[in-house]
Protein backbone atom coordinates (compact mmCIF):
# COMPACT_ATOMS: atom_id res chain seq x y z
CA UNK A 1 0.00 0.00 0.00
CA UNK A 2 1.33 3.24 -1.25
CA UNK A 3 1.02 6.49 1.48
CA UNK A 4 0.53 9.70 0.44
CA UNK A 5 2.98 12.76 1.37
CA UNK A 6 1.59 14.57 4.34
CA UNK A 7 1.85 17.82 2.79
CA UNK A 8 -0.24 16.29 -0.34
CA UNK A 9 -2.88 14.92 1.66
CA UNK A 10 -3.56 17.93 3.89
CA UNK A 11 -3.40 19.86 0.88
CA UNK A 12 -6.49 17.85 -0.63
CA UNK A 13 -8.54 17.96 1.69
CA UNK A 14 -7.71 21.54 2.42
CA UNK A 15 -10.78 24.16 0.96
CA UNK A 16 -8.47 26.99 0.64
CA UNK A 17 -6.88 24.73 -1.90
CA UNK A 18 -9.44 25.04 -4.11
CA UNK A 19 -10.34 28.36 -3.94
CA UNK A 20 -6.57 28.60 -5.17
CA UNK A 21 -6.89 25.84 -7.60
CA UNK A 22 -3.56 25.59 -8.82
CA UNK A 23 -2.48 23.93 -5.04
CA UNK A 24 -5.36 21.56 -5.83
CA UNK A 25 -4.45 20.77 -9.45
CA UNK A 26 -0.61 20.47 -8.79
CA UNK A 27 -1.49 18.36 -5.74
CA UNK A 28 -3.95 15.74 -8.35
CA UNK A 29 -1.15 16.12 -11.03
CA UNK A 30 1.37 14.61 -8.44
CA UNK A 31 -0.31 12.14 -7.45
CA UNK A 32 -1.61 10.90 -11.21
CA UNK A 33 1.89 10.92 -12.14
CA UNK A 34 3.49 9.22 -8.72
CA UNK A 35 0.70 7.66 -6.60
CA UNK A 36 -2.67 7.18 -8.86
CA UNK A 37 -4.29 5.24 -6.47
CA UNK A 38 -3.01 5.59 -2.49
CA UNK A 39 -3.86 6.13 0.52
CA UNK A 40 -4.07 9.64 2.26
CA UNK A 41 -3.63 10.04 6.20
CA UNK A 42 -4.48 14.25 6.69
CA UNK A 43 -4.21 15.72 9.69
CA UNK A 44 -7.77 14.67 11.63
CA UNK A 45 -9.22 12.46 8.90
CA UNK A 46 -9.49 8.77 9.13
CA UNK A 47 -7.48 7.04 6.19
CA UNK A 48 -8.36 7.21 2.93
CA UNK A 49 -7.49 5.96 -0.63
CA UNK A 50 -7.45 8.88 -3.27
CA UNK A 51 -8.61 7.35 -6.72
CA UNK A 52 -6.99 10.23 -9.05
CA UNK A 53 -7.22 8.30 -12.08
CA UNK A 54 -9.83 8.51 -14.92
CA UNK A 55 -10.51 4.74 -15.57
CA UNK A 56 -10.21 4.22 -12.20
CA UNK A 57 -12.82 6.49 -11.16
CA UNK A 58 -15.39 5.24 -13.99
CA UNK A 59 -14.55 1.57 -12.83
CA UNK A 60 -15.57 2.37 -9.03
CA UNK A 61 -18.89 4.25 -9.94
CA UNK A 62 -19.79 1.35 -11.91
CA UNK A 63 -19.07 -1.06 -9.47
CA UNK A 64 -21.95 0.04 -6.90
CA UNK A 65 -22.40 -3.07 -5.15
CA UNK A 66 -19.00 -3.18 -4.46
CA UNK A 67 -18.48 0.64 -3.54
CA UNK A 68 -21.33 1.84 -1.33
CA UNK A 69 -22.51 5.58 -0.66
CA UNK A 70 -24.15 5.64 2.80
CA UNK A 71 -22.05 3.17 4.79
CA UNK A 72 -20.08 5.91 6.08
CA UNK A 73 -19.92 9.51 4.77
CA UNK A 74 -20.24 10.53 1.32
CA UNK A 75 -17.74 13.75 1.36
CA UNK A 76 -14.78 14.47 2.84
CA UNK A 77 -15.88 14.98 6.63
CA UNK A 78 -12.98 14.46 9.62
CA UNK A 79 -13.14 12.68 12.42
CA UNK A 80 -14.74 15.29 14.64
CA UNK A 81 -17.29 15.88 12.06
CA UNK A 82 -18.41 12.52 11.87
CA UNK A 83 -18.71 12.23 15.79
CA UNK A 84 -20.43 15.05 15.63
CA UNK A 85 -22.78 14.36 12.92
CA UNK A 86 -23.38 10.78 14.48
CA UNK A 87 -24.26 12.54 17.84
CA UNK A 88 -26.72 14.46 15.96
CA UNK A 89 -28.13 11.14 14.24
CA UNK A 90 -28.55 8.59 16.43
CA UNK A 91 -25.65 7.04 14.09
CA UNK A 92 -26.35 7.70 10.61
CA UNK A 93 -23.19 9.24 8.82
CA UNK A 94 -25.26 11.90 6.90
CA UNK A 95 -27.23 15.27 7.91
CA UNK A 96 -29.79 14.13 5.22
CA UNK A 97 -31.09 11.06 3.58
CA UNK A 98 -30.89 12.21 -0.60
CA UNK A 99 -29.77 10.00 -3.90
CA UNK A 100 -26.23 10.93 -3.59
CA UNK A 101 -25.81 8.91 -0.29
CA UNK A 102 -28.37 5.90 -1.14
CA UNK A 103 -27.45 2.47 -2.59
CA UNK A 104 -29.56 0.28 -4.36
CA UNK A 105 -32.65 -1.24 -3.98
CA UNK A 106 -33.34 2.64 -2.91
CA UNK A 107 -31.42 4.25 -4.79
CA UNK A 108 -32.75 3.00 -7.71
CA UNK A 109 -36.38 3.21 -6.32
CA UNK A 110 -36.30 7.15 -5.51
CA UNK A 111 -33.96 8.02 -8.16
CA UNK A 112 -37.10 7.23 -10.58
CA UNK A 113 -39.50 9.18 -9.05
CA UNK A 114 -38.17 11.95 -10.43
CA UNK A 115 -35.91 10.57 -13.68
CA UNK A 116 -38.35 11.17 -16.26
CA UNK A 117 -38.62 14.80 -15.19
CA UNK A 118 -35.26 15.38 -15.93
CA UNK A 119 -35.04 13.60 -19.60
CA UNK A 120 -34.78 15.49 -22.42
CA UNK A 121 -38.28 14.60 -23.64
CA UNK A 122 -40.15 16.40 -20.82
CA UNK A 123 -37.97 19.11 -20.60
CA UNK A 124 -38.85 19.93 -24.15
CA UNK A 125 -42.28 21.07 -22.57
CA UNK A 126 -40.23 23.45 -20.69
CA UNK A 127 -37.36 24.86 -22.90
CA UNK A 128 -39.45 27.63 -23.91
CA UNK A 129 -39.64 28.83 -20.20
CA UNK A 130 -35.76 28.34 -20.19
CA UNK A 131 -35.27 30.26 -23.06
CA UNK A 132 -37.09 33.03 -21.77
CA UNK A 133 -35.97 33.14 -18.14
CA UNK A 134 -32.63 33.06 -20.01
CA UNK A 135 -33.17 35.90 -22.37
CA UNK A 136 -34.57 37.96 -19.34
CA UNK A 137 -31.20 37.17 -17.26
CA UNK A 138 -29.18 38.24 -20.65
CA UNK A 139 -31.34 41.82 -21.14
CA UNK A 140 -31.34 42.70 -16.82
CA UNK A 141 -27.51 42.22 -17.36
CA UNK A 142 -27.15 44.61 -20.05
CA UNK A 143 -29.50 47.20 -19.21
CA UNK A 144 -27.54 47.61 -16.35
CA UNK A 145 -24.28 48.85 -17.78
CA UNK A 146 -20.97 47.82 -19.18
CA UNK A 147 -19.56 46.06 -16.61
CA UNK A 148 -21.33 43.46 -13.74
CA UNK A 149 -19.64 40.90 -11.33
CA UNK A 150 -21.06 37.61 -13.48
CA UNK A 151 -20.82 35.19 -11.04
CA UNK A 152 -22.58 37.56 -7.98
CA UNK A 153 -24.88 39.28 -10.42
CA UNK A 154 -25.75 36.26 -13.15
CA UNK A 155 -24.36 33.21 -12.67
CA UNK A 156 -25.69 32.38 -9.02
CA UNK A 157 -29.30 33.58 -9.89
CA UNK A 158 -30.42 32.04 -13.16
CA UNK A 159 -30.08 28.20 -12.55
CA UNK A 160 -31.27 29.34 -9.32
CA UNK A 161 -34.52 30.44 -11.09
CA UNK A 162 -34.88 27.96 -13.18
CA UNK A 163 -34.63 25.10 -10.76
CA UNK A 164 -37.01 26.84 -8.41
CA UNK A 165 -39.81 27.16 -11.34
CA UNK A 166 -39.36 23.27 -11.56
CA UNK A 167 -40.15 22.65 -8.38
CA UNK A 168 -42.73 25.32 -7.89
CA UNK A 169 -40.57 27.20 -4.95
CA UNK A 170 -41.83 30.89 -5.02
CA UNK A 171 -39.71 33.45 -6.73
CA UNK A 172 -39.92 35.08 -3.10
CA UNK A 173 -37.50 32.53 -1.80
CA UNK A 174 -34.87 33.17 -4.31
CA UNK A 175 -32.65 35.11 -1.71
CA UNK A 176 -33.34 32.69 1.05
CA UNK A 177 -32.44 29.97 -0.92
CA UNK A 178 -29.18 31.47 -2.71
CA UNK A 179 -27.97 31.94 0.96
CA UNK A 180 -28.65 28.45 2.46
CA UNK A 181 -26.96 26.75 -0.63
CA UNK A 182 -23.72 29.13 0.01
CA UNK A 183 -23.75 28.46 3.67
CA UNK A 184 -24.13 24.16 3.16
CA UNK A 185 -21.88 24.10 0.40
CA UNK A 186 -19.68 26.87 1.05
CA UNK A 187 -19.73 26.17 4.87
CA UNK A 188 -15.62 26.34 4.85
CA UNK A 189 -15.60 29.67 3.04
CA UNK A 190 -14.89 33.19 5.09
CA UNK A 191 -18.13 34.77 2.93
CA UNK A 192 -20.49 32.43 2.51
CA UNK A 193 -20.07 29.96 5.75
CA UNK A 194 -22.05 30.79 8.64
CA UNK A 195 -19.03 30.76 11.32
CA UNK A 196 -16.10 33.08 10.05
CA UNK A 197 -13.16 31.01 11.12
CA UNK A 198 -14.29 27.91 9.86
CA UNK A 199 -11.20 27.54 7.59
CA UNK A 200 -9.15 27.57 10.20
CA UNK A 201 -10.71 25.37 12.98
CA UNK A 202 -11.75 22.19 10.46
CA UNK A 203 -10.95 19.84 13.35
CA UNK A 204 -13.15 21.55 15.77
CA UNK A 205 -16.22 19.63 13.82
CA UNK A 206 -18.40 23.46 14.15
CA UNK A 207 -18.44 22.49 10.09
CA UNK A 208 -20.73 19.69 11.01
CA UNK A 209 -23.25 22.08 13.17
CA UNK A 210 -22.97 24.54 10.21
CA UNK A 211 -24.22 21.90 7.67
CA UNK A 212 -26.64 20.17 10.09
CA UNK A 213 -28.47 23.99 10.80
CA UNK A 214 -28.16 24.75 6.92
CA UNK A 215 -30.13 21.61 6.12
CA UNK A 216 -33.06 22.01 8.93
CA UNK A 217 -33.49 25.66 7.50
CA UNK A 218 -33.88 24.32 3.60
CA UNK A 219 -36.19 21.44 5.29
CA UNK A 220 -38.11 24.32 7.47
CA UNK A 221 -38.68 26.44 3.93
CA UNK A 222 -40.42 23.40 2.22
CA UNK A 223 -42.35 22.23 5.10
CA UNK A 224 -45.57 24.69 4.23
CA UNK A 225 -44.91 23.93 0.70
CA UNK A 226 -45.37 20.41 1.20
CA UNK A 227 -48.73 21.10 3.12
CA UNK A 228 -49.88 23.45 0.34
CA UNK A 229 -49.25 20.79 -1.95
CA UNK A 230 -51.33 18.37 -0.08
CA UNK A 231 -54.45 20.31 -0.22
CA UNK A 232 -53.50 21.88 -3.78
CA UNK A 233 -51.72 19.63 -6.11
CA UNK A 234 -49.95 21.05 -8.97
CA UNK A 235 -47.82 20.36 -11.99
CA UNK A 236 -44.35 20.48 -10.29
CA UNK A 237 -41.75 17.98 -8.40
CA UNK A 238 -42.92 19.59 -4.23
CA UNK A 239 -46.42 17.94 -5.67
CA UNK A 240 -45.06 14.84 -7.21
CA UNK A 241 -42.54 14.09 -4.32
CA UNK A 242 -45.41 15.50 -1.85
CA UNK A 243 -47.75 12.47 -3.14
CA UNK A 244 -45.11 9.86 -3.87
CA UNK A 245 -44.95 6.39 -3.09
CA UNK A 246 -42.72 3.55 -2.71
CA UNK A 247 -43.34 -0.19 -2.40
CA UNK A 248 -47.22 1.21 -2.03
CA UNK A 249 -46.33 3.38 1.35
CA UNK A 250 -45.53 6.89 1.03
CA UNK A 251 -42.08 7.72 1.42
CA UNK A 252 -40.88 9.19 4.81
CA UNK A 253 -40.46 12.64 5.62
CA UNK A 254 -36.45 12.89 5.94
CA UNK A 255 -35.95 11.44 2.43
CA UNK A 256 -38.56 13.95 1.20
CA UNK A 257 -37.54 16.90 2.73
CA UNK A 258 -33.75 15.34 1.07
CA UNK A 259 -35.19 15.25 -1.97
CA UNK A 260 -36.19 18.75 -1.77
CA UNK A 261 -32.90 20.23 -0.64
CA UNK A 262 -30.42 18.21 -3.10
CA UNK A 263 -32.68 19.15 -6.33
CA UNK A 264 -32.86 22.96 -4.93
CA UNK A 265 -28.96 23.18 -3.81
CA UNK A 266 -27.29 21.39 -5.87
CA UNK A 267 -30.01 21.54 -8.97
CA UNK A 268 -28.77 24.98 -9.42
CA UNK A 269 -25.20 25.54 -7.05
CA UNK A 270 -22.94 23.46 -9.77
CA UNK A 271 -24.63 25.05 -12.91
CA UNK A 272 -23.98 28.43 -11.47
CA UNK A 273 -20.36 27.50 -11.06
CA UNK A 274 -20.24 26.44 -14.79
CA UNK A 275 -21.81 29.28 -15.94
CA UNK A 276 -19.58 31.82 -13.92
CA UNK A 277 -16.32 29.51 -15.04
CA UNK A 278 -17.07 29.87 -18.36
CA UNK A 279 -17.73 33.50 -18.90
CA UNK A 280 -14.12 33.83 -16.94
CA UNK A 281 -12.84 31.40 -19.42
CA UNK A 282 -14.40 33.43 -22.54
CA UNK A 283 -12.78 36.91 -20.71
CA UNK A 284 -9.52 35.33 -20.81
CA UNK A 285 -10.16 34.15 -24.62
CA UNK A 286 -11.30 36.41 -26.58
CA UNK A 287 -10.83 34.12 -29.51
CA UNK A 288 -12.87 31.25 -28.40
CA UNK A 289 -15.69 34.04 -28.05
CA UNK A 290 -15.26 35.03 -31.63
CA UNK A 291 -15.05 31.86 -32.76
CA UNK A 292 -18.50 30.45 -30.87
CA UNK A 293 -20.04 34.18 -32.19
CA UNK A 294 -19.28 33.12 -35.78
CA UNK A 295 -20.35 29.33 -35.52
CA UNK A 296 -23.13 28.61 -32.85
CA UNK A 297 -22.70 24.80 -33.56
CA UNK A 298 -19.49 24.97 -31.50
CA UNK A 299 -22.36 26.15 -28.31
CA UNK A 300 -22.21 22.73 -27.27
CA UNK A 301 -18.51 21.97 -26.94
CA UNK A 302 -18.14 25.19 -24.79
CA UNK A 303 -20.41 23.80 -22.33
CA UNK A 304 -18.53 20.23 -22.63
CA UNK A 305 -15.63 21.76 -22.25
CA UNK A 306 -16.54 24.12 -19.26
CA UNK A 307 -18.39 21.71 -17.11
CA UNK A 308 -14.69 19.75 -17.84
CA UNK A 309 -12.59 22.51 -16.54
CA UNK A 310 -14.77 23.57 -13.88
CA UNK A 311 -15.69 20.44 -12.67
CA UNK A 312 -17.89 21.90 -9.70
CA UNK A 313 -18.17 18.28 -7.76
CA UNK A 314 -14.70 18.07 -6.49
CA UNK A 315 -15.55 14.49 -5.32
CA UNK A 316 -17.29 12.18 -3.57
CA UNK A 317 -16.43 9.42 -1.48
CA UNK A 318 -17.27 5.44 -1.66
CA UNK A 319 -17.17 2.39 0.81
CA UNK A 320 -15.78 -0.77 -0.19
CA UNK A 321 -18.25 -3.53 0.72
CA UNK A 322 -15.93 -6.21 0.00
CA UNK A 323 -12.31 -7.32 -0.58
CA UNK A 324 -11.95 -6.46 -4.02
CA UNK A 325 -9.38 -4.47 -5.95
CA UNK A 326 -9.11 -1.44 -8.55
CA UNK A 327 -6.84 -1.87 -11.33
CA UNK A 328 -4.85 -4.63 -9.55
CA UNK A 329 -4.29 -2.94 -6.25
CA UNK A 330 -6.19 -4.67 -3.08
CA UNK A 331 -8.56 -2.60 -1.52
CA UNK A 332 -10.27 -4.07 1.95
CA UNK A 333 -13.91 -4.03 2.84
CA UNK A 334 -14.76 -1.42 5.03
CA UNK A 335 -11.86 0.89 3.07
CA UNK A 336 -12.83 4.72 2.50
CA UNK A 337 -12.08 6.19 -1.29
CA UNK A 338 -12.05 9.75 -2.44
CA UNK A 339 -13.49 10.03 -5.97
CA UNK A 340 -11.20 13.36 -7.24
CA UNK A 341 -13.13 14.63 -10.12
CA UNK A 342 -10.83 17.27 -10.76
CA UNK A 343 -7.92 15.12 -11.13
CA UNK A 344 -9.92 12.47 -13.85
CA UNK A 345 -11.04 15.40 -15.75
CA UNK A 346 -7.25 16.64 -16.14
CA UNK A 347 -5.70 13.04 -16.75
CA UNK A 348 -3.25 13.43 -19.52
CA UNK A 349 -4.64 9.29 -20.70
CA UNK A 350 -7.52 10.81 -21.64
CA UNK A 351 -7.43 14.43 -22.46
CA UNK A 352 -4.70 15.85 -24.42
CA UNK A 353 -2.65 19.23 -22.76
CA UNK A 354 -5.69 18.90 -20.16
CA UNK A 355 -4.82 22.14 -18.79
CA UNK A 356 -5.85 24.18 -22.14
CA UNK A 357 -8.96 25.16 -22.53
CA UNK A 358 -10.23 23.13 -25.86
CA UNK A 359 -12.77 23.24 -27.91
CA UNK A 360 -11.83 20.36 -30.49
CA UNK A 361 -11.95 18.02 -27.67
CA UNK A 362 -14.15 14.49 -28.44
CA UNK A 363 -17.51 15.40 -26.21
CA UNK A 364 -18.63 13.68 -23.02
CA UNK A 365 -15.53 12.30 -21.70
CA UNK A 366 -15.61 13.86 -18.85
CA UNK A 367 -16.83 13.01 -15.73
CA UNK A 368 -18.04 16.44 -14.08
CA UNK A 369 -21.48 14.56 -13.47
CA UNK A 370 -20.53 11.14 -12.09
CA UNK A 371 -20.91 7.82 -13.99
CA UNK A 372 -22.99 5.06 -14.35
CA UNK A 373 -25.78 4.73 -11.44
CA UNK A 374 -25.28 7.55 -9.89
CA UNK A 375 -24.78 9.93 -12.95
CA UNK A 376 -26.41 13.60 -12.37
CA UNK A 377 -30.25 13.27 -12.55
CA UNK A 378 -29.95 17.02 -13.82
CA UNK A 379 -27.18 16.96 -16.68
CA UNK A 380 -29.46 17.47 -19.71
CA UNK A 381 -31.07 19.82 -17.71
CA UNK A 382 -28.23 21.85 -17.07
CA UNK A 383 -26.82 21.81 -20.53
CA UNK A 384 -30.57 23.39 -21.25
CA UNK A 385 -29.94 26.36 -19.61
CA UNK A 386 -26.34 26.96 -19.93
CA UNK A 387 -27.35 26.67 -24.01
CA UNK A 388 -30.30 28.66 -23.29
CA UNK A 389 -28.30 31.61 -21.76
CA UNK A 390 -25.22 31.70 -24.28
CA UNK A 391 -27.68 31.85 -27.08
CA UNK A 392 -29.29 34.89 -25.19
CA UNK A 393 -25.79 36.39 -23.92
CA UNK A 394 -22.77 36.07 -26.38
CA UNK A 395 -24.29 37.11 -29.78
CA UNK A 396 -24.65 40.06 -28.14
CA UNK A 397 -20.95 40.74 -27.01
CA UNK A 398 -18.82 42.85 -28.90
CA UNK A 399 -16.17 42.84 -26.60
CA UNK A 400 -15.56 40.94 -23.17
CA UNK A 401 -12.66 41.54 -20.40
CA UNK A 402 -12.18 41.22 -17.10
CA UNK A 403 -11.84 43.68 -14.64
CA UNK A 404 -10.89 42.59 -12.10
CA UNK A 405 -9.49 39.32 -10.10
CA UNK A 406 -11.77 36.55 -9.99
CA UNK A 407 -12.42 34.65 -7.08
CA UNK A 408 -13.22 31.27 -5.61
CA UNK A 409 -15.21 29.50 -2.59
CA UNK A 410 -12.82 27.94 -0.20
CA UNK A 411 -15.01 24.68 -0.38
CA UNK A 412 -13.57 21.26 -1.18
CA UNK A 413 -16.94 19.07 -2.43
CA UNK A 414 -18.88 21.41 -4.22
CA UNK A 415 -17.53 24.54 -5.27
CA UNK A 416 -16.31 27.22 -8.23
CA UNK A 417 -16.33 30.68 -8.98
CA UNK A 418 -17.76 33.40 -6.51
CA UNK A 419 -16.92 36.42 -8.24
CA UNK A 420 -15.75 36.87 -11.93
CA UNK A 421 -15.93 40.56 -12.52
CA UNK A 422 -16.05 41.68 -15.96
CA UNK A 423 -16.61 44.52 -18.38
CA UNK A 424 -18.26 44.49 -22.02
CA UNK A 425 -19.76 46.23 -24.93
CA UNK A 426 -22.54 45.29 -26.82
CA UNK A 427 -22.76 45.16 -30.90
Amino acid sequence: MSLIDRDIANTIVDPAAYAHWDRSHAAFSHLRKTAPLAVAEPDGFDPFWVVTRHADIKSVELRNTEFHNEDRAAFLTNKAEDNLIKEMTGGYPHIARTLVNMDDPDHAKYRKLTQKWFMPKTLAAIQARIEKLAQETAERMFDAGDACDFAAEIGHHYPLKTIMSVLGVPGSEEARMLKLTQEFFGATDDEYGREADLAANLDAGARAQALQEAMQDIFAMFAPLVEQRRAEPKEDLITLLTHAMIDDAPIGDLERMSYFAIVATAGHDTTAATISSTIWALAERPDLLRRVQDDPSLLRPLIDEATRWETPVKHFMRTATVDTEIDGTPIAAGDWLMLAYPSANRDEAVFEDPFTFDLNRPPSKHLAYGFGPHVCLGQHLARMEMKALWEALLPRLKTLELEGTPTRAAANFVSGPKSVPIRFTLH
